[in-house]
């Protein structure tokens, strides 16, 4: 992948009941939005990132690089951002990356940082998604929990790390350190991971596919879910 000097990077992100945007242009955020709304996603994505890049003085021809959160999260959003992301990616012709929302939870200002990092994100009914990284980099496929009693199976080490949901509890059985973390700046994180993996790995993205940890609950939305593009 080339590599400008400064990137422009646009990240979005539909997993839970909100639309989080962002710019990245050089080294900041130079822009974002975050629209609280469990429905209507798929009308009001677009209009959202019009309006972040109309702020921000930019168009569409302006980006060098797209982000999108591909969960785990809600079916339906999740699908909605992807399908969003894949149609833009086609039509600009820039990289796409996929973000999990494990790599959301981590430290923002550490991403390539913990050898032995285990990530919890918040499931139905108090469980727990967990994934493995080592030096920012998944280890391992995610895998649904129970924080209160995790098992032998999640031990990273005698360098454990936990962050997310209910790390504490998680921590405890193998003594390893934690940190509680809540999502939160949603789209500037987004964007920031897309400029590390792009500009210090050097990553070239295939197109972005959502992560399902386990498949949707049985009852599916009055309406169908929009068509994810190749």
């Amino acid at each position: 992948m080339s590599t400008p000097q400064h990137w422009t990077v646009l990240g979005f992100d539909t997993s839970g009941p909100h639309i989080a945007a962002a710019l990245w242009h050089g080294d900041r955020v130079i822009g974002q939005r975050m629209v609280e709304t469990a429905r209507g996603q798929a009308e009001h994505l677009m209009p959202v990132l019009e309006q972040l890049l109309s702020d921000a003085g930019m168009a569409w021809r302006d980006l060098n690089l797209l982000g999108v959160g591909i969960g785990p999260g809600n079916f339906t959003g999740v699908r909605i951002a992807v399908s969003a992301a894949r149609g833009l990616r086609l039509s600009l012709g820039i990289p796409a990356f996929g973000v999990s929302s494990f790599e959301l939870m981590r430290d923002p200002e550490a991403l390539g940082a913990h050898a032995a990092e285990l990530v919890s994100i918040e499931a139905p009914r108090g469980q727990g998604y967990v994934q493995a990284f080592r030096y920012g980099a998944p280890q391992s496929p995610p895998e649904l929990i129970d924080p209160a009693t995790p098992p032998e199976a999640v031990r990273l080490g005698t360098d454990m790390r936990v962050t997310g949901f209910r790390a504490a509890e998680i921590a405890q059985p193998f003594g390893a350190e934690w940190e509680d973390r809540l999502p939160e700046e949603i789209g500037p994180r987004l964007c920031r991971i897309v400029d590390w993996r792009a500009h210090h790995l050097g990553e070239t993205p295939d197109r972005p596919t959502p992560l399902y940890v386990r498949p949707a609950d049985a009852a599916p939305p009055s309406d169908p879910p929009p068509v994810i593009l190749d």
